[in-house]
């Protein structure tokens, strides 16, 4: 049996406590939580360094999972292209169940070898792609089939899961484990073992950007100003990375076309926006290298 399936027996009578020590317990797991992601750093830092690498060779991250799993991994995705700017048909969710399971659980579909496969193929599976297998037991078959096809297409593959005997750690060639142990609610392992996974991913997709030099002195310069609160944001980004005053930094941004980078760029260069863009272009878009 999975450690994550395993009835703590402190918990035995968790109906009969007060309610302020069922959250006491609540909050000591997700805690422990976080705690737990400690160990898989050595491998998460390698799985960065490899993925961004694919990335910038044109590849695409795809996620793989079911249940709470496989939204986790929608919801990493989709923060990808309004944090980064990323190509939404870039980041990619292939949920077990299909696209009405993110809402609506569709049972006995996580057992399917083929599905997942087939998604696959179907996206033209290629060597420069990044495959991220997501499973709280770490022996999901739909996960575990999609990780060994994208490991024969030559695809790097990530794992993260939350069972020391998970097959996924064995199958992936970055295997991303927080061991998480039984849950407050024997099972449930939306609560500390989606804890642990949410912030392995966030930590993987954030580091891989990081690398790519989507991000400069903290800052998500690839960002792009679509609301009036981004807008704000952005125009204060500009006038703080290039000692400027707001007035100059929304100038500079409209001038850019909303592009930060290229606001920064022509404020601390004194040049134009095509000047600009052609100096981020020969420094294949990293803002530090472009200015040093």
């Amino acid at each position: 049996m999975s450690t994550t399936e395993a009835a703590a027996r402190r918990f035995a009578d968790l109906e009969s406590w007060p309610t302020t020590e069922v959250v006491d317990a609540m909050v000591e797991g997700q805690m422990a939580a976080i705690a737990a992601i400690a160990a898989a750093k050595p491998v998460l830092a390698a799985a960065i360094d490899a993925a961004a690498e694919n990335l910038q060779a044109g590849g695409r991250l795809v996620y793989l999972g079911a249940g709470t799993s496989g939204r986790l991994g929608t919801l990493d995705a989709a923060e990808l292209p309004p944090t980064f700017s990323w190509p939404y048909a870039r980041a990619i969710s292939i949920m077990a169940g299909g696209p009405a399971a993110i809402t609506h659980a569709v049972e006995g579909a996580e057992d399917s070898r083929t599905e997942s496969v087939d998604a696959l193929k179907a996206l033209d599976l290629n060597a420069t792609d990044v495959v991220i297998g997501i499973a709280a037991s770490g022996n999901t078959p739909f996960v575990v089939a999609g990780l060994e096809y994208a490991n024969q297409i030559g695809a790097i593959t990530i794992s993260v899961y939350n069972n020391a005997f998970g097959k996924v750690g064995e199958v992936a060639q970055f295997p991303l484990m927080a061991a998480t142990g039984a849950e407050v609610i024997a099972g449930s392992t939306r609560m500390k073992a989606g804890t642990a996974q949410k912030a392995l991913l966030t930590c993987l997709s954030s580091g891989i950007f990081v690398r790519m030099g989507y991000v400069y002195h903290g800052r998500m310069v690839e960002m792009r100003p679509t609301n009036i609160k981004l807008q704000a944001r952005a125009e204060l980004m500009v006038a703080e990375l290039a000692d400027a005053s707001l007035d100059d930094a929304a100038a500079a941004l409209a001038a850019a076309g909303g592009e930060i980078k290229v606001a920064v760029v022509m404020l601390l260069r004194n040049e134009g926006p095509d000047a600009a863009r052609m100096r981020l272009e020969q420094a294949q878009g990293r803002l530090h290298v472009a200015l040093s």
